[in-house]
């Protein structure tokens, strides 16, 4: 049976591997190409999707070249975001920028006439991250969905070409799953025929072709994509020959090396390695690009904390090589990158146009020099990470790790919010938020801050200030809260992150000062992660941790709780207190904190979405 495919066209955005997986949620192959590729290559396909995309089809330097005649094909056709754009335009509309931006979830009506609107209810709750938009809508489309003055999908249904302003492949787009299988089953006509196992049995064929009889390294850290990882090999390859190495940083959560030496054990490990580098990490410079930066200790730029750790993390692999008797520049190594990681580093080999949101320790310069000499095996490199979680409950790895919350790879020093002092707000920035929370907090107030995090709008990296909302403490409406949390990024361009303080209805003025990793700051926010990730780690929460910010009113620390509701980590929401997250549970947390850890002023809880925010706050 000749298996189905959908070609996607990637224009850069952060989402176009969540277009891949949720075509393959539907058992239908797809393939990522370049939006350049030509119409010729496209032969034999039965569908194509137009990612999003940060470029500009009204600009000549931001609008990305294509072949024309891609649309002369007479196959179905799905444009997403910069995907829609570039339609519209292509067929004589007007796209232009600054008609409305729009970064988080909205409530939308469409026409359910329209085929890809087929059995849906005509109120539909999308997630929308755009600064264009359609202005003049191109002849012969008609209009199946509006948000205000703003064009949310346009299609020709003789033509079989659609158009989506929002993202049906995410899971903050309610029932954007229904949208893609009304295109991939209903418009392109597929029926779905290829299957995970399949996919699972190419991972294992690749790494026997690649690896032989050689030796291999591979860099555990306890969660599920590194598991996965070393079972495959350990499945694919001679096990003697498979070398597992856990390495300790120093920035790992409580107990967690521990816990995570005895999980690999019993997975059936012979050469498991672990090895203590604490002072390693803090206390050594690297070099990058030619000059000398660091020790870790000194940093707070987050870029420099992810590049100094992942080259460090190199050079400990190195050196527990050399005592193993392995020459590294010469052996296999193997690590669990996911697609996402290298998307959201902007990495050449994944997408062309995305733009860096952040560098994962895991593709950093010195692993991609590593990749192109053909030494990582990257076992998931095509896989997202909830069909991480599928292979491994398939591959027979016990549930404690499969469904284990992750941990990202430089561990708590991107938990730990560096600042030097530096206050770079503008009077201006701080007369715009001050006339932005008085039309939106209601009976709410709040500061912004000079603390920095990193946000992803528009599918651009974008690195903005926090805003801290205040007023009824534990006694606050949720709705509102998070209506807030929504509207501050969505109305100014310096926000990407809003946090609501849980411990104090009234606030004086909130400092920032100076702070850097140390041993005593690690450890304080050690113990502080250990309670909030001890009590709030329930479902559907996906992921939860605790923040050290150098802030406060009458003190220099406090705390951000940071909850994520989603399926994949390319997008979600925080937890709803009072919906997702029992408020008697919340308070409990407050309580503890405050009577344990007197050095901490504030407790926020984090009300930021993905976008306009990230998972991780750096």
């Amino acid at each position: 049976m000749e298996i189905e495919k959908i070609a996607i066209l990637d224009c850069g955005g952060q989402y176009t591997k969540v277009i891949d997986r949720k075509v393959r949620e539907m058992n239908v192959k797809s393939e990522i190409f370049p939006i350049g590729v030509t119409a010729d290559q496209l032969q034999g396909f039965q569908g194509i999707i137009l990612s999003g995309g940060p470029g500009s089809v009204w600009t000549e330097d931001k609008a990305l070249p294509y072949d024309p005649a891609i649309f002369d094909l007479k196959i179905p056709v799905l444009g997403i975001c910069y995907g829609m754009q570039l339609i519209n335009q292509h067929f004589g509309g007007v796209v232009l920028p600054g008609v409305k931006t729009e970064y988080g979830e909205m409530v939308i009506k469409v026409d359910t006439e329209c085929p890809l609107f087929k059995g849906l209810d005509e109120t539909q709750r999308v997630l929308m991250s755009h600064g264009d938009s359609v202005a003049q809508l191109a002849p012969g489309f008609k209009v199946a969905a509006k948000s205000e003055a703003i064009y949310v999908t346009i299609y020709d249904e003789d033509r079989k070409i659609y158009g989506v302003q929002f993202h049906p492949e995410v899971d903050l787009t309610v029932q954007g799953k229904a949208m893609m299988a009304n295109f991939v089953y209903g418009i392109c006509g597929l029926s779905g025929n290829y299957v995970l196992e399949d996919r699972i049995q190419t991972a294992i064929d690749k790494i026997r072709e690649k690896v032989g009889d050689e030796k291999i390294l591979v860099l555990v850290s306890g969660g599920v994509d590194s598991a996965v990882s070393a079972a495959l090999l350990v499945k694919a390859l001679n096990p003697d020959n498979v070398y597992a190495i856990h390495i300790d940083h120093g920035l790992m959560r409580k107990n967690e090396s521990d816990l995570v030496c005895e999980n690999l054990r019993r997975q059936g490990l012979k050469n498991l390695i672990r090895e203590n580098a604490t002072e390693v990490f803090f206390n050594t410079p690297v070099e990058i690009d030619g000059k000398l930066v660091g020790p870790l200790t000194t940093l707070t730029d987050p870029e420099l904390k992810r590049n100094v750790i992942g080259d460090i993390f190199i050079q400990v692999v190195r050196k527990t090589a050399e005592s193993l008797n392995l020459d590294f520049d010469k052996t296999f190594w193997a690590q669990g990158t996911l697609r996402p990681d290298l998307i959201e580093s902007g990495n050449p080999d994944v997408s062309s146009y995305a733009h860096r949101i952040k560098t994962h320790h895991n593709d950093v310069d010195i692993v991609r020099r590593a990749r192109e000499k053909g030494l990582v095996v990257e076992t998931n490199w095509d896989w997202h990470k909830d069909e991480v979680r599928q292979v491994a409950r398939a591959l027979g790895i016990e549930e404690s790790v499969a469904s284990r919350q992750p941990f990202p790879g430089p561990g708590l020093a991107i938990r730990l919010i560096c600042y030097d002092g530096t206050n770079n707000l503008t009077q201006e920035q701080y007369v715009t938020f001050n006339q932005m929370m008085q039309q939106v907090g209601g009976e709410y107030q709040g500061q912004i801050l000079p603390i920095q995090s990193v946000g992803v709008q528009g599918d651009c990296r974008s690195y903005r200030y926090l805003s801290a909302i205040y007023g009824a403490g534990m006694n606050f409406d949720w709705e509102q809260i998070y209506q807030i949390g929504k509207q501050l990024p969505n109305e100014t361009n310096f926000i990407n992150r809003v946090a609501y303080v849980l411990n104090k209805t009234a606030v004086a003025p909130i400092q920032a000062y100076p702070m850097y990793i140390n041993m005593e700051n690690v450890d304080l926010l050690r113990e502080i992660d250990a309670i909030v990730t001890g009590k709030l780690n329930i479902k559907p929460i996906s992921q939860v941790f605790a923040v050290l910010l150098p802030v406060g009113a009458s003190g220099k620390f406090s705390v951000a709780i940071r909850t994520i509701i989603t399926n994949d980590f390319m997008t979600g929401r925080p937890a709803f207190i009072g919906e997702d997250l029992p408020k008697e549970l919340v308070m409990e947390v407050v309580r503890e904190i405050e009577a344990n850890f007197p050095q901490i002023d504030l407790i926020m809880y984090d009300v930021t979405g993905k976008p306009p925010a990230t998972v991780e706050w750096q």
